[in-house]
């Protein structure tokens, strides 16, 4: 089997609250798989672009249920590991009144800070055009180490690094910033917020991101839509693109938006989109998964997608 994107990183379990509010003050929470890449994987095969999927689930029952979300979604289980000595990563998530989210993590010595890379062979890094990896599994060893050599395979193998920081700082255990840097150095195509960029002290200007390592830059703007700044290395060589994003009525949830923007901008480059097309489809995934909660189970296929940019 041939597959051109391989995803490696956590898989865990979002509780997402009955209403808004304080988690001091929310009584009733829906369980969600979720995970940002877990939700690009997910994302991906929605899109008809299923890929491998490089994960470690506990042996638990919140573990069996997300190997049973992921096998219902159609991804293969052949790197999917499964560890019975730990336990899974819990994320529990809080909303403002606009939608916005915020996450409160039980995270301690839980399978996902365990990643296993090794059994992704060589092989089949000579057949995967892209391996997109996020920040979570930097923030801890042995995790960080199985990324870091599961990224250098991937590069003596001429796939393209796709890279998505998700910073938040209370999951590191060290600064961020060195080990950042270096993650960048290897990345052909960065996607991140203003926050991602400010949590993980990375250049604050367009020009010193491409000096830093990547060929391609994608910035998410929320409303405002995202950019795409290429310098000369990358396919399409110097320039930049804007996208204004998609008028949304009645968002209900933004959790898991930028996973599903990753999966949209991804799903265009393997597809050798042009920059327009690539910025305009992701920014149609994200918006589209806004209008559902949970962030997995938002995640749009292509005539939703198709639907959004026709205004229906």
């Amino acid at each position: 089997m041939s597959r051109e994107v391989l995803v490696a990183g956590e898989t865990l379990i979002d509780f997402i609250p009955d209403r808004p509010g304080s988690l001091a003050a929310v009584e009733s929470f829906s369980r969600r798989a979720g995970g940002a890449p877990a939700n690009v994987a997910v994302g991906l095969a929605r899109l008809d672009r299923t890929p491998w999927f490089c994960t470690a689930l506990a042996a638990d029952p919140f573990g069996s249920h997300l190997a049973d979300v992921l096998d219902d979604e159609g991804i293969p289980d052949r790197f999917v590991t499964r560890d019975p000595d730990r336990q899974t990563a819990l994320a529990f998530v809080s909303h403002g009144a606009d939608a916005d989210r915020e996450f409160t993590f039980y995270r301690s010595d839980t399978a996902d800070r365990h990643l296993d890379t090794s059994v992704v062979p060589d092989d089949v890094l000579d057949s995967v055009e892209l391996v997109a990896v996020g920040g979570v599994t930097l923030s801890v060893e042995p995790a960080r180490s199985a990324t870091f050599d599961l990224v250098e395979r991937a590069r003596e193998r001429d796939c393209r690094i796709f890279f998505d920081p998700n910073v938040r700082p209370e999951l590191w255990e060290t600064d961020p910033a060195p080990v950042i840097e270096r993650m960048l150095a290897a990345t052909d195509v960065l996607k991140a917020t203003r926050e991602d960029l400010d949590g993980a002290g990375l250049p604050a200007t367009d020009a010193a991101l491409l000096d830093a390592g990547p060929d391609a830059i994608l910035l998410t703007e929320g409303s405002a839509g995202a950019r795409l700044v290429a310098g000369e290395g990358s396919p399409w060589g110097a320039g930049e693109w804007r996208h204004p994003g998609y008028e949304i009525d009645g968002v209900v949830d933004t959790t898991g938006a930028g996973d599903a923007f990753a999966a949209g901008a991804i799903a265009g480059l393997v597809d050798g989109d042009d920059p327009a097309e690539v910025l305009a489809f992701a920014d149609a995934v994200a918006a589209a998964s806004t209008t559902r909660r949970g962030a997995m189970a938002a995640l749009p296929g292509r005539e939703r997608v198709a639907a959004l940019r026709r205004g229906r």
